[in-house]
């Protein structure tokens, strides 16, 4: 918390920052990685190309100012951020270096509007978002036995191609030591090194159960689009790795993780890629509970962009109360395919009050479903959402 003198600057700040979060980003990251390059191994470069994560990191100091006196708000947002941090291995020691530049980003992008009280009150308020996350991360590494960055080898088994633009790469601990545990809809970090000496990280959904002997992730390329930079990580490993590959990954972290071991109902949603999280909930549930209602839907453009087609037909075949939603953008003649975007309405009918729907894909399509399902009053308690890249916290703002 901060102090009563800080508030009313803090509050003050909230259409400043309205105004000029982005630039106030842009200069940061600037000055930042221009005096750090080391810490550019800690973010996403092509999201920093696109301006996603300028965007995203401005997103997130108006929503901190906004929220700043409804701490329950912003709960699940700082777990959240804690879970992306531990996979990437940020440490104690760069929160003075982060303050420090953002400080500065905003004191010259403000000029004279940036007095010394209200500089004041935003480095007690950073301190203090600093601090919480500092403890919750350092109790995170303690609970999963890592240290800050640390990455295990991993040995490809195989590789699967499972559409016209994702792998799926299987390996096991090549130390021989047992597979870290996780739940469904965790994420590893996988660590490469590129051309130029360049080394970065990607996060990537497991995309099967835990309680196997392997692991594994389903990796989509990413090509170059108008302003979007191609993946430079997910397309060097559709290039590079197959089996016996030795990858370097983290320990699974992540907080969007449906419920998959009791008898309650449950909705999973997905659309393109973020189908992988929900494959590995609905091949868990299949595992201990194949008697468990599920509603399975998914949306790809069409037949060919459509991932983990065996895994869902294999869950059909052993759980008798699955159902099956599909919908192409593009039919082309396939069975049992509902045509045009997902629409809740078209779905099996459940009951609202009893069942958490899960939510996995682009912003724009959560976006969508999430107003959808409180159109056909479902609860807001009752929804999730995963969030994979840049969060832009639209529902606090």
């Amino acid at each position: 918390m901060i102090s009563a003198a800080s508030r009313p600057y803090i509050d003050a700040s909230v259409p400043v920052l309205r105004e000029h979060g982005l630039a106030i980003t842009t200069l940061f990251y600037k000055n930042m990685l221009g005096e750090h390059p080391e810490l550019t191994r800690l973010f996403n470069m092509g999201n920093q190309a696109r301006g996603a994560q300028q965007q995203s990191l401005a997103s997130a100091v108006f929503a901190y100012a906004a929220n700043i006196g409804t701490p329950e708000a912003l709960g699940p947002v700082v777990k959240r951020i804690v879970h992306k941090h531990v996979s990437v291995g940020i440490r104690a020691e760069h929160y003075p270096i982060v303050g420090r530049h953002l400080l500065a980003a905003i004191s010259a992008t403000l000029g004279e509007a940036a007095t010394k009280p209200l500089i004041d009150a935003w480095a007690e308020a950073y301190n203090s978002l600093a601090n919480l996350l500092i403890s919750a991360e350092a109790e995170m590494y303690s609970t999963a036995g890592v240290e800050p960055g640390e990455t295990r080898p991993m040995r490809v088994t195989e590789v699967k191609r499972e559409s016209d633009n994702v792998l799926s790469i299987r390996f096991v601990p090549a130390d021989e030591k047992p597979l870290p545990p996780f739940q469904a809809g965790q994420y590893v970090s996988v660590a490469v090194d590129l051309p130029g000496g360049r080394h970065q990280l990607r996060q990537y959904s497991l995309s099967d159960a835990a309680g196997k002997d392997s692991l594994r992730i389903s990796v989509k390329r990413e090509d170059a689009q108008d302003a979007t930079p191609a993946g430079e990580v997910s397309n060097w490993i559709h290039a590079n790795v197959q089996p016996g590959s030795v990858l370097q990954v983290t320990h699974p972290f992540g907080e969007f993780t449906p419920d998959t071991e009791s008898d309650a109902p449950i909705v999973l949603l997905s659309a393109g890629v973020g189908i992988t999280p929900m494959v590995s909930a609905l091949n868990r549930i299949a595992l201990v509970n194949p008697q468990r209602r599920v509603i399975f839907a998914h949306a790809a453009r069409d037949a060919r962009h459509h991932a983990l087609q065996s895994d869902v037909a294999a869950a059909q075949a052993a759980m008798p109360n699955l159902h099956v939603a599909t919908f192409y953008e593009e039919v082309n003649g396939e069975a049992g395919v509902l045509a045009g975007r997902m629409d809740v309405t078209r779905l099996p009918s459940w009951d609202r009050e009893a069942a958490d729907v899960w939510i996995c894909g682009p912003l724009k399509f959560m976006q969508a479903q999430w107003l959808a399902l409180l159109d056909a009053g479902v609860p807001p308690a009752r929804l999730h959402r995963e969030v994979f890249g840049p969060e832009l916290l639209d529902h606090l703002l």
